[in-house]
């Protein structure tokens, strides 16, 4: 008895290990993306100085938010909202950036950030390339 006991309990050990498995797959994943959306989004605002959206005025980001992530016409896009606190009062941009996969590496192919939101669409994505064609892993910090 004490046998099938200990038996039956390592079958629940498995099927539970086994069945969570994929959740704690798409929640690294999911936690990989964010970070990423954040750290690139705070990159070019800092780099670029924000130049086309403040005209050059001080700025400072005060969130980043993550709405999604689609797969469109072979490109990963990933859509969010950056708010920034400009001369005594908040801003909001809507940012979408589309990743293609080279040799196995996710690459930033394009990108575009404007101050309406937008349902964003593949084709309406690639009118926005983004030159400098990084890899998308190196804005990911793994904290843990």
């Amino acid at each position: 008895m004490h046998r099938i006991n200990k038996s039956l309990l390592s079958v629940i050990v498995v099927m539970i290990i086994s069945s969570v498995h994929p959740l704690w797959a798409d929640e690294f994943e999911f936690r990989e993306t964010e970070s990423s959306f954040k750290n690139f989004i705070t990159c070019e605002l800092t780099r670029t100085a924000a130049t086309n959206h403040f005209k050059g005025q001080a700025f400072n980001i005060t969130m980043i938010d993550l709405f999604g992530v689609q797969d469109e016409s072979g490109i990963r896009i990933v859509t969010g909202a950056v708010q920034c606190f400009v001369q005594k009062e908040y801003q909001t941009l809507y940012v979408a950036v589309g990743l293609k996969e080279t040799l196995g590496k996710r690459q930033v192919a394009y990108f575009t950030i404007r101050p309406n939101d937008f349902s964003i669409l593949a084709t309406e994505l690639i009118k926005y390339p983004y030159k400098e064609r990084c890899k998308w892993s190196q804005y990911w910090i793994d904290i843990d």
